[in-house]
């Protein structure tokens, strides 16, 4: 009779444990589905930051977040523009990923963070992305480090946002965007 006292109370209380584990963490901001967290933080270095397109240099000491993943891709996934050169000697750093190359910036292509490069799973995948009313569709050629900056081999940029579509001129002139911001809301989605 003890012994079944004792594991109906062990029950009781490991189910009273589990619940209330499981809506602590419900409750915690951040750690629902579709919910990307930086993984830690990369020390900044300054260097050598070439600002033909006003990139963010790194700064010595302070710390930027790092990111593995990105928001979930849906039919129209919420991201942020930024302008880059893939052209040799200009803000992108070194050749593209995906082809080790480098691109005129009358090409349609881009760089996506590092969650939604997916190991260069989307190497020459065209997207659509969208914004000012047009759409337009550009070929991943590039990762945009979410992880590692603040280096010779990123322009002694720090790491890109989780959120990030990275693309060339080209693609900010079909959108009509202004260069000058260097920044837009947008949507894309894969083709």
């Amino acid at each position: 009779m003890a012994t079944a006292r004792a594991l109906a109370t062990m029950a009781v209380f490991l189910l009273v444990a589990l619940s209330t584990s499981h809506i602590a963490s419900s409750l915690r901001p951040g750690l629902g589905l579709g919910v990307c967290r930086a993984s830690g933080y990369l020390p900044g270095k300054s260097g050598n930051c070439e600002k033909s397109n006003d990139p963010d240099c790194c700064e010595d000491g302070k710390r930027y977040p790092q990111y593995h993943c990105s928001p979930p891709v849906t039919a129209t996934t919420k991201a942020v523009l930024t302008l880059n050169s893939f052209e040799k000697g200009k803000d992108g750093g070194g050749p593209s990923e995906c082809d080790n190359s480098y691109h005129s910036d009358k090409e349609m292509v881009v760089a996506l963070s590092t969650g939604w490069f997916k190991n260069m799973a989307r190497c020459g995948h065209r997207i659509k992305i969208s914004a000012n009313g047009k759409s337009v569709y550009a070929k991943v050629v590039d990762e945009c480090d979410s992880v590692y900056g603040c280096d010779e081999d990123h322009n002694y940029e720090p790491p890109c946002a989780n959120n990030i579509v990275d693309a060339s001129p080209a693609v900010w002139n079909a959108l009509g965007l202004d260069q000058n911001v260097g920044m837009e809301g947008i949507t894309w989605s894969d083709e």
